[in-house]
């Protein structure tokens, strides 16, 4: 793993300054899209839903479950969860103005009491033991200052036999080991790992994974079309952020997804809480 550096503080301050953008950029959709592949001409706040449901779909949600949604950001996906599969939600971000605009969202589409939002740092929850039945965490995990207390904690709040499901970037290795890409500094990573070291964190932290894939050729390699997106919305974020901002963007994707494709993968990981035999108490 690499070398924490950046505090939740400043975590939160960065989406406090990227909130309004992401809102009018892709709805609320705060984190990569799903694409089937170089002819699947669906719009990017489209792909985004897939990538959602991706993660969702995983963990087999049922109605009247409780979701922890870990790094929630505005709380789209966390409102579209709730609408599509009945489950309460409850969500947790480290930035104080997502934490408003994704309470407003309740309360915009009459989910109060169904899904709430709040400001807190996942790697010290305010929830008892067993809160949850299960755990998503859409490319929030990279913030984590301390990634094995975050996980301890997911493991902490699910109940014995609770799911979670984490989707992040992932870290290809050359011949010798030596990482191939990285994350511009601006997404200020604090950890960018291999498939198989998020495997192995997850399973430190003491759950049992039980599905792994990689899917970074239909994601991290087709991130390009996001300057697509800024290009069609150009005269509106103009206009609402200024031309400086629209150029930080369009170099950005440019920084981050103009390289080899291939050269960094996406992957979704679900695991579960074990349940421990009555023997065994």
């Amino acid at each position: 793993m690499e070398n924490t550096t950046t505090a939740p503080e400043q975590i939160g301050e960065l989406y406090d300054s990227m909130t309004r953008m992401s809102e009018v950029f892709n709805e609320g959709q705060e984190h990569l899209a799903y694409w089937y592949g170089p002819d699947d001409d669906a719009d990017a706040v489209t792909a985004g839903l897939r990538l959602t449901r991706k993660v969702t779909d995983a963990l087999g949600l049922r109605r009247g479950e409780h979701l922890l949604d870990a790094g929630c950001g505005v709380g789209a996906p966390g409102v579209m969860v709730a609408r599509e599969t009945g489950v309460q939600v409850t969500g947790i971000t480290v930035s104080r103005v997502e934490a408003a605009v994704a309470e407003k969202r309740v309360h915009d589409n009459d989910l109060v009491g169904q899904v709430r939002f709040q400001h807190g740092n996942y790697e010290k929850m305010p929830f008892a033991d067993g809160t949850f039945d299960a755990v998503m965490a859409i490319e929030s995990l990279t913030h984590a200052t301390d990634l094995p207390a975050a996980l301890r904690e997911f493991h902490r709040v699910l109940r014995p036999g609770g799911r979670v499901a984490l989707s992040e970037c992932t870290r290809a290795v050359g011949p010798t080991g030596e990482p191939v890409a990285s994350m511009p500094d601006v997404f200020r990573p604090n950890q960018l790992l291999t498939t198989h070291e998020w495997v192995r964190a997850l399973e430190d932290a003491g759950f049992a994974v039980e599905e792994y894939t990689q899917c970074g050729p239909r994601v991290y390699g087709l991130g390009l079309r996001y300057l697509d997106r800024a290009n069609e919305l150009h005269d509106t974020l103009t206009q609402e952020f200024g031309p400086d901002a629209v150029a930080s963007l369009k170099q950005g994707y440019k920084a981050m997804f103009g390289g080899d494709p291939k050269a960094m993968g996406y992957a979704v990981v679900t695991a579960r809480k074990p349940v421990v035999p009555a023997s065994a108490a």
